[in-house]
């Protein structure tokens, strides 16, 4: 009967230390105070024609069905000489029995440094505005797992789609993670 007393206590102990240990150590609170309150990352970027003289490949390709393809540079500022972060690719068929597509992405890829990575887009509601805010579905690398909102913006309305600079806002949100990347 003693062996099992002794046991049981040891038990109810070692649970009892892991209790307090848990509510006790400064690492949880340390974790606690780390975490931001707000978890998106923000990034604001232009979808412009590339610096290429000459390329057997249009950036822009526009069928007679509908069909949007483009290879665009992704960069920092809205000037032609803004240093480059990366690419945006897509093909979109904004024709009705299309337009709610899963085919509908525009892949944002990155290319520095700080972020190594794309993310995807699903272009679903595209209704030829000059404002459209679509949905981050995914990310590799830097943005594995992103969610978030990315809203295209012409930048200038005069110019034809093919040679327009779009301002891209995007906030994304990083599922079970404690911090997001810095900004």
């Amino acid at each position: 009967m003693l062996p099992r007393i002794i046991f049981c206590f040891a038990v109810l102990l070692a649970i009892l230390v892991v209790i307090l240990l848990a509510l006790l150590s400064p690492v949880a609170h340390k974790k606690a105070a780390n975490n931001p309150s707000k978890p998106w990352l923000a990034l604001s970027l232009y979808i412009q024609q590339p610096h290429i003289s000459s390329s057997s490949i249009p950036s822009v390709a526009q069928s007679d069905t509908g069909a949007f393809i483009f290879h665009r540079a992704l960069t920092e500022g809205p000037e032609n000489t803004s240093h480059v972060v990366g690419k945006a690719q897509g093909f979109i068929i904004p024709i009705e029995h299309f337009a709610n597509s899963a085919f509908n992405i525009i892949y944002l890829t990155f290319e520095t440094p700080e972020f190594s990575g794309s993310l995807s887009v699903q272009a679903k509601h595209v209704e030829k505005k000059d404002r459209e805010e679509l949905t981050v579905v995914g990310g590799t690398g830097s943005f594995a797992f992103a969610r978030g909102i990315a809203v295209f913006a012409q930048t200038d309305s005069q110019s034809s789609e093919a040679d327009a600079t779009y301002h891209v806002k995007l906030q994304l949100r990083f599922p079970n993670r404690s911090q997001t990347i810095p900004e």
